[in-house]
């Protein structure tokens, strides 16, 4: 297993450096990933090197992964890469084949993401980013391309595509870094295991039987990727299995300024209205301060002593 010292020591500048581009789709509810590796001049070789160097150089901190976990600028998210689908991609990289070189445009056209693989003796170093809209044909059509030379613009249809200094996240040795969490999600299709892990809690009979009906639940969720966070970061505290956590919720969800209906034998009656503050409550982020006797919506609720 990796760790930020490991990110850290990765010898950057003297490992071999491949870059693929990837579209992905999906097959029987799964990702789908093809990936073709492209050609790159000594020049742009080093501007890559020196970007994820800096980008690593930048990270001070690492936050284990969770739903509702968020990082800062200078800290990553990190989890297990056998929670994701990042092996179907790091397999294909591996074996740089002549029929996988891109020759044509279609080829690197409308890709969903590029990947730097960096190889040495010791092992592979991945950095993963997101393309942007300068990528995608449909975006690009109907806007006039010009560079500026002697002193005057012209146009310039060669196709163009921009690389960024930023990266959503690192793979090594068996484990990602994650910089930038949605755009994450996005490229792996994570969020696809937060829809089942929601259908499973809605299926758990400790879950669904606090509540009277479970429409006004799922239809709040849906697939908007905030609710489905908060609902599996409520299964994982549990608070809704503590007979004790439950009865304290009726008994004081009022004076804490929550608006949940109970029905006559003490189960939430959920409305769309209604849902936002189950979530609060289910979480148990909605606090009182003995400080300023306010009381409050938190993130965190992690104990300081």
């Amino acid at each position: 297993m990796a760790d930020l010292a490991d990110l850290n020591a990765f010898d950057v500048e003297s490992s071999d450096l491949t870059v693929w581009v990837y579209k992905r789709s999906t097959r029987d509810g799964l990702p789908v990933f093809r990936g073709r590796w492209v050609g790159i001049t000594d020049e742009l070789a080093a501007s890559l090197r020196a970007a994820v160097s800096g980008a690593i150089g930048a990270v001070d901190e690492t936050i284990a992964y969770e739903v509702l976990a968020q990082n800062h600028e200078t800290s990553v998210l990190t989890l297990n890469a056998d929670e994701t689908h990042i092996a179907l991609v790091e397999a294909q990289a591996a074996n740089p084949t002549e029929d996988l070189k891109v020759r044509q445009l279609r080829d690197i056209a409308n890709s969903d993401f590029y990947m730097l693989r960096f190889a040495t003796e010791a092992g592979a170093l991945l950095a993963v980013r997101k393309t942007n809209a300068t990528w995608s044909t449909r975006r690009s059509s109907g806007i006039l391309r010009v560079v500026f030379d002697d002193e005057e613009l012209d146009i310039d249809e060669r196709p163009a595509f921009s690389l960024e200094p930023y990266f959503d996240f690192f793979v090594l040795g068996g484990d990602i870094f994650v910089s930038n969490k949605s755009r994450f999600e996005s490229v792996l299709a994570y969020r696809a295991g937060h829809v089942e892990a929601f259908e499973e809690l809605v299926g758990e009979p400790d879950f669904n039987g606090i509540f009277s009906d479970m429409a006004a639940i799922t239809e709040f969720v849906g697939t908007n990727k905030i609710h489905l966070r908060r609902a599996i970061a409520i299964r994982e505290k549990g608070h809704f299995r503590d007979r004790g956590f439950m009865d304290n919720l009726r008994a004081n969800c009022a004076a804490m300024g929550l608006t949940i209906g109970f029905d006559r034998e003490g189960r939430i009656v959920p409305t769309l209205e209604t849902c936002r503050d189950i979530f609060q409550a289910l979480l148990d982020h909605r606090l009182d301060s003995r400080l300023s006797m306010r009381i409050y919506d938190v993130q965190s609720t992690e104990p300081v002593g």
